[in-house]
């Protein structure tokens, strides 16, 4: 048996692929609430907004149309990444949130981008069915928020 083995071994909750942790729905958090949901929202766009016209801004001459498009492509970005590896965003991590799947170990490359993708349509976030309070990204993602 291999060093990382038997380090996995000791480590629970640790995955297989590359020893991260595990996150799912079921190990602790409680539902986030819609008001922590929006306010992180919030945060995460402000700072986009910061990111494209403090430094891309000063350093890039952009056109008005992308200039308007790219806190957007930044918010679709930064999400993908900070879910997919993270499993939060800037704003979650401020609020205190995570990011975790449904069903399943990880929240996929691919369920992170429908749901920034849906995010930055805006309206599918604003949308709450049921009574566990997601958001139409979240439902349709297999996501759900929950505060750390």
């Amino acid at each position: 048996m291999g060093a990382s083995a038997a380090r996995r071994r000791r480590l629970p909750g640790v995955s297989s692929a590359a020893g991260r942790p595990v996150p799912t729905s079921d190990e602790g958090g409680t539902r986030a609430p819609f008001g922590r949901r929006l306010l992180a929202l919030v945060i995460d766009w402000a700072s986009c907004l910061l990111i494209v016209h403090g430094l891309i801004g000063a350093v890039a001459e952009l056109s008005p149309a992308a200039f308007s498009f790219a806190p957007l492509g930044l918010l679709f970005l930064l999400n993908l990444v900070g879910v997919t590896l993270g499993g939060a965003t800037f704003g979650h991590r401020i609020m205190g949130l995570r990011v975790v799947p449904v069903h399943g170990e990880w929240v996929t490359p691919l369920r992170a981008a429908i749901r920034a993708a849906l995010l930055c349509l805006f309206i599918p976030a604003l949308i709450v069915l049921g009574d566990d309070g997601r958001g139409l990204h979240d439902r349709l993602a297999g996501t759900q928020i929950t505060r750390s």
